[in-house]
């Protein structure tokens, strides 16, 4: 069975500011360099005959390319919070990318999360950590900003779990179309 993801990889510059937010916050387990991205759909399991499928759907997507620009922080969890997050800004082709995404993989039998896509990249998870201490954490990164810098491809992860963490492995790379 294959663990998998659809997300945007981010440019080795951007990578290196996000690891500059990095430190100051007791209970964070920082997110490598080299894991950083922008998820645009969790699939979930697939068998490999899913998987071509799933790469069936991604491979007759047809978007253009265009620019990300990240900017503030904030954590998911409120009560208890579970991870610290640098936003994307929901730029029109960035949501056209993800609903298409989301439709072409819905359709080929892996319809993903219902919960609203929040544009994001995930620089720690959190144990232990008061919502006190997230909020004042996000607070004093508030004015983060990063970009903007172009996305030509998105790309088909798989994610293998470990007790280090999460490993991803690239299995697919899609081409966005040059702009017009």
């Amino acid at each position: 069975m294959y663990r998998l993801f659809v997300a945007l990889s981010l440019p080795e510059v951007v990578a290196d500011a996000l690891t500059q937010l990095q430190s100051g916050l007791k209970g964070a387990r920082w997110i490598p360099e080299d894991k950083f991205h922008l998820t645009l759909q969790f699939i979930g399991e697939a068998d490999r005959h899913g998987l071509a499928e799933i790469h069936s759907a991604l491979s007759g997507l047809i978007a253009p390319v265009f620019e990300v620009r990240l900017s503030a922080c904030g954590f998911f969890g409120d009560k208890k919070p579970r991870a610290l997050w640098v936003g994307a800004e929901p730029a029109r082709a960035l949501l056209h990318l993800q609903t298409k995404a989301s439709t072409a993989l819905g359709r080929a039998g892996f319809p993903g999360e219902k919960r609203k896509f929040t544009p994001h990249v995930t620089i720690a998870y959190l144990a232990g950590v008061s919502q006190e201490a997230a909020a004042s954490f996000s607070s004093m990164h508030g004015l983060f900003a990063c970009g903007p810098f172009p996305i030509s491809a998105f790309h088909l992860f798989q994610s293998h779990l470990g007790g280090e963490g999460s490993h991803y492995e690239l299995l697919e790379t899609y081409r966005l179309s040059p702009s017009r």
